[in-house]
């Protein structure tokens, strides 16, 4: 693993300095081989599906592993908002002229080495591997055993993409088993960021087994916050997308707060969630107003369920929902149903998560739907990046100076020069 991690180090510089054109060429490479090897792709999932299903892996786990010539698609489409951005290495956030002759440049860069520990999803390789292309880092791959064959098709799909485009193939890797993680999380020299998408327990446990800085969210207890001023059809419409479309998703909706005021219109908006089989946890004042639903328990509205269950609980106000809000949820995602503008921004300038709605599904809160191409993952951390964590996530910045000869003792003592300290119009970027 040692050796493992200080390839990728040596890699990921030479995908860094490589011109855009290049690591351009790796994606489109990589979506090609996506469209030409789909077959081979379902095949080795279809292993892994009849091994996990033998194995009686939960539904919801079931759901994340499967692959489907739509998901395939998917990917492939990701890629390409990837390739219509601006490449994003390398590009001047500030110039100063220092003195004359003496300019110095802030630019992006790749974060340089990173270690990414999934489960369930084989379609998170392509993901995070088309952002490590776009980026220039270096990247390491631990997936879950689950999706052993799924993940080293893929695997191999992005190495075959770096060989065609010829950039090192050591800068994707991908590894097996609990140990070559433990390993993994030593080598602090080489690698510099891990990143865990998974369950609250796998990103725990991370946390506490490295020194490697940890980029990830706990959990992903998302609220719908239906206002007093709620248009009934589109709460509906809402709430049953951010609870059914993807129950297992860690943007899916978890909790649903009520205004007290709304809850002579709550019961057909419960009805309909109930014939989408959802099962609604209540508190005692929303039962009333529901045709069936189970009493909600002291976890219910704290609890990330990752299936068709959905808390349901009345608040008397905005700042309410904002206080059970910021109690109860983990920073992820958070939505208002309302019709008032003045509502609706309070909400958001108030609510203190990673990503805050008006009038749409808490599912929205992802990479490819906010255009980025794809995500690494979701951070409800504040250092850093924060929600969807697409190309700009993945970057930090270096200072570039240019030049003739001056000495830092030209600017110290009796006959000092003074640094002017100008700034500069910033040029485009060279590719």
């Amino acid at each position: 693993m040692t050796l493992i991690a200080r390839n990728a180090r040596i890699a990921s510089r030479a995908l860094a300095a490589a011109p855009a054109s290049q690591r351009s060429a790796a994606l489109q490479a990589l979506a090609d081989s996506l469209r030409d090897r789909e077959h081979e792709i379902l095949a080795a999932n279809a292993i892994d599906m009849d091994a996990a299903k033998a194995d009686g892996l939960e539904p919801h786990l079931l759901a994340r592993l499967k692959l489907t010539s739509s998901k395939i698609a998917g990917l492939r489409e990701g890629l390409g908002q990837l390739l219509e951005q601006a490449d994003p290495v390398g590009s001047h956030l500030r110039k100063t002229q220092l003195d004359d002759g003496l300019v110095l440049t802030q630019v992006t860069s790749p974060l340089g080495v990173l270690l990414v520990i999934f489960e369930s999803r084989p379609d998170a390789v392509i993901q995070i591997g088309g952002l490590a292309l776009r980026t220039g880092n270096g990247l390491i791959l631990k997936g879950g055993r689950e999706a052993k064959h799924s993940n080293a098709i893929l695997v191999d799909c992005l190495r075959c993409a770096l060989d065609a485009a010829n950039l090192p193939h050591d800068g994707v890797c991908g590894v097996e088993g609990r140990e070559a993680v433990h390993e993994l999380l030593d080598c602090d020299e080489d690698i510099d960021l891990v990143i865990p998408r998974g369950s609250a327990e796998l990103v725990r446990t991370i946390q506490s087994s490295s020194r490697i800085p940890v980029m990830g969210h706990a959990d992903g207890i998302c609220h719908l916050y239906i206002d007093r001023e709620a248009d009934p059809s589109m709460a509906t419409r809402i709430a049953i997308d951010g609870k059914c479309d993807y129950p297992a998703a860690c943007n899916a909706t978890e909790s649903m707060l009520v205004h007290r005021d709304f809850l002579d219109r709550l019961r057909p908006l419960g009805a309909a969630l109930i014939d989408a089989g959802v099962t609604l946890k209540a508190c005692p004042e929303a039962a009333r107003h529901l045709d069936h639903c189970e009493p909600a328990e002291d976890a219910d509205g704290a609890t990330e369920y990752g299936n068709l269950t959905l808390s349901v609980r009345v608040v008397g106000s905005l700042e309410e929902a904002i206080d059970r809000i910021h109690s109860h949820g983990s920073g992820h995602t958070e939505s208002i149903v309302t019709d008032n503008a003045e509502t609706a921004a309070s909400f958001l300038a108030s609510v203190d998560s990673a990503s805050v709605f008006h009038n749409a599904s808490t599912r929205f809160a992802d990479g490819y739907r906010y255009g980025l191409g794809a995500e690494v993952g979701i951070s409800t951390g504040r250092i850093h990046a924060r929600g969807p964590v697409g190309a700009d996530g993945l970057l930090t910045t270096r200072w570039l100076l240019q030049g003739q000869g001056q000495i830092a003792a030209d600017y110290s003592g009796d006959d000092a020069r003074s640094y002017q300290h100008r700034s500069l119009p910033l040029e485009p970027k060279k590719t």
